[in-house]
């Protein structure tokens, strides 16, 4: 296994899997070090500043936000390549690789911060939800009741799980570390300034296509993860998964979360995503399987997470079939 494993991108890769599963992202070792979307997010940061200037018309502001993008990516792959090339000339550089790889991939901090809401709500009430949900969702907590919080904390573990596991294992799996820091850069970018807000919009235009662009298969694939998981896991329903992916993804705003949030739906019997809000501002979206129920509680949540579990374990399967074959 230890010398496949430093020949063999995928076994790499694995490795990373089961690092981040076990351990996620040791908190004493990123007192001392930066992590990488960190950094990627500094640099995110000053080229906004420096580029992004409120007086410039909007076709500059977007011609620079292009350039942006292409700095952004362009530097971590360069990146990528040379800490990949220089580790693999080490005895054990393919576990340091392994340990950088398992710090981009975000299967045990997804796993334990949509947890925390459903304990938040089981012990602690409304109150302990919209705490613990405040930290994973963009929208206003004070607007969302009990059933509200839970929907909430279901729909980020289905987005964040194509986001966070399954697009940077697919990155990765396809052009190992350069991959997988390529796609945390557009990610990390998207999140920053891929908004449609005065500030935003022009600038952030191309990171929030390139991210779209991305996550284009990986969402699909998500989607098809869970459905498989619902197969495997007691009560979930694999059909109706299957059903309201196919039947209500292309009807959410977004080109990527419906596919994973409507598989989830459908698996739970749950309704997800409709109209939210976010700032103040109702956003209106279609129900992500529209035919299930709404009132959802902390028992739902932990049947999502032991899909969501599920659905990882077969990616991780996936994984190795790839790389045995």
């Amino acid at each position: 296994m230890l010398a496949s494993a430093a020949s063999d991108p995928l076994l790499i890769l694995l490795v990373a899997i089961a690092l981040d599963a076990v351990i996620g992202d040791p908190p004493w070792l990123y007192r001392a070090l930066p992590h990488p979307v960190v950094l990627i997010g500094r640099t995110i940061g000053r080229l906004d500043g420096r580029l992004n200037r409120p007086g410039a018309a909007d076709s500059v502001r977007r011609t620079r936000g292009i350039l942006a993008v292409l700095v952004i990516v362009g530097g971590t792959v360069t990146i990528g390549w040379a800490v990949a090339a220089a580790l693999a000339r080490l005895p054990f550089g393919w576990a340091l690789q392994a340990l950088i790889m398992s710090s981009l991939i975000a299967q045990h901090s997804l796993y334990i911060h949509v947890a925390m809401v459903a304990r938040g709500l089981a012990r602690d009430g409304l109150a302990g939800g919209r705490g613990a949900v405040a930290q994973i969702v963009g929208r206003d907590p004070e607007s969302l009741d009990q059933p509200g919080v839970a929907r909430a904390a279901i729909e980020s573990l289905a987005e964040n799980f194509s986001d966070g596991v399954v697009a940077p294992v697919f990155w990765a799996a396809l052009f190992g570390l350069p991959g997988l820091l390529a796609y945390k850069a557009i990610n990390t970018a998207d999140s920053m300034i891929g908004h449609r807000t005065p500030r935003h919009a022009a600038f952030g235009w191309a990171a929030a296509r390139l991210d779209d662009v991305a996550n284009l298969i990986p969402a699909r694939l998500a989607g098809l993860l869970i459905t498989g998981a619902a197969l495997l896991v007691p009560r979930a329903r694999a059909g109706n998964a299957f059903r309201a992916m196919w039947r209500d993804a292309p009807r959410h705003r977004s080109p990527n979360a419906g596919w994973q949030e409507a598989a989830m739906a459908g698996a739970l019997g749950l309704a997800l995503a409709g109209p939210r809000r976010y700032g103040g501002r109702v956003v209106e979206d279609a129900w992500m399987g529209a035919s299930g129920r709404t009132d959802a509680g902390p028992a739902d949540i932990r049947r999502a997470l032991r899909l969501y579990l599920m659905a990882c374990l077969l990616q991780a399967a996936l994984i190795g079939m790839i790389a045995g074959a």
